[in-house]
């Protein structure tokens, strides 16, 4: 009969070796993921930057004729609107990780107050994934003996929110305004070159053009269909275009001006 080797045994029960080099790419995708993210900042900052000021300098256009009061206007908007823009996502994202905050931290007082308790509300976060029940007893009574796992994963599965919320906003915030910032160039630069009449298309040209760009980084980004990606931009842009326009032409009209 073989003799047993019980330093193979041990070998064989250890954790496998994992390189620096392995953690450093495992923790990279995180932080890939976390950028990817800023989409929304992304899109949305772009959008409202090429129509909000693209209505309101239509409407102007429309309103006065005038090349000089659709570059103030369009100006002060653009300024005025990454400013709130970025402020506004920087402040409701800080507020909304302080009250996930406060949830976390109650989530934890009840496990140091309740162990048993979360402990089986654990287990039935876990049946709930379809893990049989033994095996969700198990899996808790084991994740239980190390408390951050612990913590993050009750967190995570009981209340969808991460264990530390971040409530640094500010890359986000950049993000919203410089995006902001950039998008409302493309329907304003035509009128400090040209006439409100040539100057008009021209604009209106430009900001389909950005749509079309913004579109494409959205569409592949989020790996969607790129022509229907564009197109929904696009009759949202039109929508915003033609309807600041429209606003600029008839309220003037309607109170006299």
């Amino acid at each position: 009969m073989p003799e047993s080797h019980p330093q193979n045994v041990a070998s064989t029960n250890r954790a496998p070796h994992r390189s620096g080099e392995q953690e450093t790419l495992l923790f990279a995708e995180k932080d890939r993921i976390d950028r990817l993210s800023r989409i929304r900042q992304l899109v949305f900052g772009s959008l409202d930057g090429l129509l909000v000021p693209l209505g309101v300098i239509s409407g102007v256009a429309g309103g006065t004729g005038s090349a000089r009061a659709v570059i103030v206007a369009g100006l002060a908007e653009a300024f005025a609107g990454a400013l709130s823009m970025g402020a506004g996502e920087f402040i409701s994202g800080r507020s909304e990780a302080q009250v996930q905050q406060i949830e976390v931290n109650k989530e934890l007082e009840e496990i140091r107050q309740h162990p048993e308790h979360e402990l089986e509300e654990m287990a039935i976060l876990l049946e709930h994934e379809g893990i049989a029940s033994a095996d969700a007893q198990h899996i808790a009574t084991t994740l239980a003996r190390y408390p951050t796992a612990y913590h993050k994963t009750m967190v995570e599965k009981e209340l969808g929110l991460p264990l530390n919320p971040s409530t640094v906003k500010l890359p986000e915030a950049l993000t919203m305004g410089a995006s902001y910032i950039i998008g409302s160039i493309f329907p304003l630069i035509a009128y400090f070159f040209f006439s409100v009449p040539i100057a008009l298309p021209i604009s209106v040209g430009l900001t389909i053009l950005a749509l079309i760009i913004v579109g494409v980084i959205k569409g592949k980004l989020a790996n969607l269909n790129l022509v229907r990606s564009v197109l929904e931009i696009i009759a949202v842009g039109g929508a915003s275009a033609s309807g600041g326009y429209l606003l600029g032409i008839i309220i003037p009209h309607l109170f006299g001006f």
